[in-house]
């Protein structure tokens, strides 16, 4: 009995200490609002604030062709788990491929349709900054092809932006870098329809000069000369009607538009289905113009049987012709006597 007795005054110790840890008597008049106590942050994760709806995260078409990369597929925890389970480590293998494949310096900033605004027309400078801004721009297609033209230009372009990154001495020089292949808008509205070019870009994007590979000495310190004497000077900007400023900009500003949304919904499909689909096309038209020319048919002709001429009309002809020989030869003969 004292044993249930004292076990049940720990239990009615044990509840009041629990009321008091978890129910407060409530607020009165007087005191602070209480406030929430702040969610603990888990792995990085930011605390949603409750009765507030996250927005959905935007699909992009870019997002969509990275999930069906062969090396997201690859790299994924699935691929790892399976190939670690053959004895290869898919992930050591991955990125050996991807340091071989890796042909640019990534410190030059990549030149993107989305970020072309933000990092040149919309930079945050000074009036005396913009006037001094001189972006150098090349414009390569390494990545997508083995082009030995554009691949020089992009060793040349990288080496001379490591010395200038050593020597310090182009501070107002920027350098920047459009792959050609992954790129429409830009390209579009500059007229730029194949690649390598150099660029030297100048007033927020206004005053453009456009240089290939053969206008140039392609050396690294002749590169590095050409930007600290400002040898670009010497060349005319571009200055068409089709160029920045010119009567026909906004022609060029609605097919650059065009021309991205449909390379947004062609680079939703891999590769090899585009070269099924354009195989097909070109097949079926090589065969409609291959197509033989119909002959127009031959008029019929109507065949008519014979019909059994009468031996009537001749007997009537030869016997008319006997008359007359006959009746014309008795005169004849009077005469010939007549004449005796």
């Amino acid at each position: 009995m004292k044993f249930s007795a004292l076990s049940l005054g720990l239990c009615a110790l044990a509840a009041a200490s629990v009321n008091a840890q978890y129910f407060s008597a409530g607020w009165t008049p007087g005191q602070p609002v209480p406030k929430s106590e702040p969610t603990h942050v888990k792995d990085g994760m930011i605390p949603q604030e409750p009765g507030r709806k996250v927005a959905p995260e935007r699909v992009t078409p870019s997002s969509i062709v990275n999930f069906f990369d062969v090396t997201t597929l690859l790299s994924s925890s699935l691929s790892v788990s399976l190939f670690s389970k053959l004895g290869i480590n898919i992930t050591e293998r991955l990125e050996s491929a991807l340091e071989k494949t890796k042909v640019w310096d990534n410190r030059v900033p990549l030149i993107t349709d989305d970020n072309y605004h933000d990092l040149i027309v919309n930079e945050p400078l000074t009036p005396q900054e913009e006037h001094d801004r001189t972006w150098i721009i090349v414009i390569s297609v390494t990545t997508g092809r083995q082009d030995g033209v554009s691949l020089f230009v992009d060793t040349i372009f990288d080496e001379a932006f490591n010395e200038t990154v050593v020597a310090g001495d182009l501070p107002n020089v920027r350098w920047g870098r459009i792959d050609y292949l992954n790129v429409t808008t830009i390209t579009t509205k500059w007229c730029v329809w194949h690649a390598p070019y150099l660029v030297v870009l100048k007033d927020r994007g206004r005053t453009l000069r456009f240089y290939r590979p053969g206008n140039l000495r392609l050396k690294a310190d002749a590169l590095r000369s050409f930007l600290q004497d400002e040898q670009w000077k010497f060349t005319p900007p571009w200055s068409s009607v089709w160029a920045p400023g010119g009567d026909r900009e906004w022609i060029l500003d609605h097919l650059a538009s065009v021309m991205t949304k449909v390379y947004n919904v062609v680079v939703l499909f891999p590769r090899w289905l585009l070269f099924v689909i354009s195989g097909s096309i070109a097949s079926m038209i090589i065969k409609f113009l291959h197509k033989p020319t119909s002959t127009p048919a031959a008029p019929r002709q109507d065949r008519t049987t014979p019909t059994a001429v009468t031996s009537g009309p001749s007997t009537d002809a030869t016997a008319n012709s006997t008359a007359t020989s006959s009746s014309t030869n008795p005169a004849k003969r009077k005469k010939a006597k007549g004449k005796n």
